[in-house]
């Protein structure tokens, strides 16, 4: 099952070292083909059936033996928390030393909107790399913290100083909620899952874009997404859309140490999981924002 996160949808964990990973053939001990859909196709190639072909997902397969290099939990562990620890690092760091008083406002935006697109193009180049790059994925990291940082301390000074400490503590509940609910497995990620939360991205995420060029052309709010009514019912959409993106990256996670990935794979499993706490956050922001703004 492919994740709607970008930095899994393009392609699965790799293949190295000997190792098969989502999109190759299991190891000796594995799952039989039919168990789990990256058991299909041919070690000459391994994409010549599709991936998606079986109705729904089968749990409690026996896993791969464990084998010398190959990722395991401690290790998606371990390299999520330098990068989230490094998303911190550079938030606290930017909003101590970047304020967003009248006199610096403009300057701090300026900073915080140039490392957003850094990011971006950092994130980017990661998705289409064919192996991770624990560099760039910091580097990502430390940009992504700069743009937080400034929007937090924004938020925290002109609408409600409580405002962030609660979006924290949201993300990290969903995150929580979501895993516990994985792991007890009342969510199942199935084909028809996954389709179902692709065409809810990409419908949410159009309706955002189109929102965003009228506010530019039209001035104000645009259609009224992201703020009032409508701004609310976005946000909980908007969460719950990273709720179950969380439930994607778990299963590819699984999936990935089920299937014997090298354990540099780790950085990605990393990478991808920022990147959906990300996105749960600042819409856990927004969201809170509306709501305190209107108190």
């Amino acid at each position: 099952m492919r994740s709607s996160n970008p930095v899994f949808s393009r392609r699965g964990f790799s293949r190295d070292n000997g190792h098969a990973g989502f999109n190759a053939v299991p190891q000796a001990g594995a799952p039989a083909a039919g168990a789990n859909p990256y058991a299909q196709g041919t070690a000459a190639n391994p994409y010549a059936t599709n991936p998606y072909a079986q109705q729904d997902i089968q749990y409690g397969a026996p896993q791969a033996p464990a084998r010398s290099g190959a990722m395991t939990i401690d290790d998606v562990v371990t390299r999520t928390a330098m990068t989230l620890g490094t998303v911190v690092l550079t938030a606290a760091l930017s909003w101590a030393l970047l304020p967003v008083d009248e006199a610096n406002l403009g300057k701090s935006y300026g900073i915080a909107i140039g490392a957003a697109l850094v990011a971006f193009v950092f994130a980017i180049i990661q998705s289409f790399r064919r192996k991770p790059a624990p560099a760039l994925i910091l580097a990502y990291a430390a940009f992504e913290g700069v743009f937080l940082g400034v929007i937090s301390s924004t938020v925290s000074t002109y609408i409600s100083p409580g405002t962030v400490m609660q979006a924290v503590m949201g993300t990290m509940c969903v995150f929580a909620g979501v895993l516990i609910a994985y792991k007890m497995r009342w969510i199942r990620v199935t084909r028809r899952f996954y389709g179902f939360v692709m065409a809810a991205a990409v419908g949410f995420v159009l309706l955002m874009m189109v929102n965003l060029l009228f506010s530019v052309f039209g001035g104000g709010d645009g259609l009224g997404f992201r703020s009032g009514g409508l701004g609310i019912l976005f946000g909980v959409i908007g969460i719950i859309l990273g709720a179950c993106f969380l439930a994607l990256d778990f299963k590819q996670v699984e999936d990935g140490i089920n299937y014997g990935a090298p354990r540099e794979e780790s950085w990605l499993a990393a990478f991808g999981l920022t990147l959906t706490l990300v996105w749960i956050y600042l819409e856990m922001l927004r969201l809170l924002s509306i709501i305190n703004g209107n108190d």
